[in-house]
């Protein structure tokens, strides 16, 4: 990456945060998740994509591998209410509870609630702006890490 494509805020971050993006179950519309693992890659972030047709348990797995600071997935296909709970409860399962599990897809603001509740971060809808899912994952993670000590 030069200089000049990098996000100003990169800079400020002392230490790079890293982000697994996947693509959980068998939708294969991935531009949306590209395009913002691209963002985060442009902000600083470290970026692991897993590319499409992952499973929760593949998921988990990569996330533990790469000892991820979040797990970020794009869900079109409506299994939002299984597929985010599966993935938090394997990571809770293995340890990894301090994980952020976050995301996007189509889901009303009922099921975010309820997602929400369940322990999964905050969920973007399309056309969310970058620098808002960019600066979401920067104070949440920071936030985290601070608490941790």
């Amino acid at each position: 990456m030069t200089e000049s494509l990098q996000h100003p805020l990169a800079q400020e971050t002392e230490h790079r945060f890293k982000v697994l993006v996947a693509k959980p179950g068998l939708d294969g519309h991935d531009r949306g998740v590209k395009v913002v693992a691209r963002a985060l890659r442009d902000a600083g972030f470290e970026v692991i994509y897993t590319g499409l047709f992952q499973t929760p348990e593949m998921i988990v797995e990569a996330a533990l591998q790469e000892d991820v600071d979040a797990v970020a997935l794009s869900i079109l296909s409506g299994a939002h209410m299984t597929i985010f709970p599966r993935v938090k409860a394997l990571l809770d399962e293995k340890g990894a509870g301090d994980v952020l599990v976050t995301g996007g897809g189509i889901i009303s603001d009922e099921d975010a609630r309820v997602l929400c509740e369940r322990g999964i971060g905050r969920l973007f809808g399309p056309g969310s702006p970058l620098d808002d899912i960019v600066a979401y994952l920067r104070a949440t993670l920071a936030a985290r890490r601070a608490a941790r000590g």
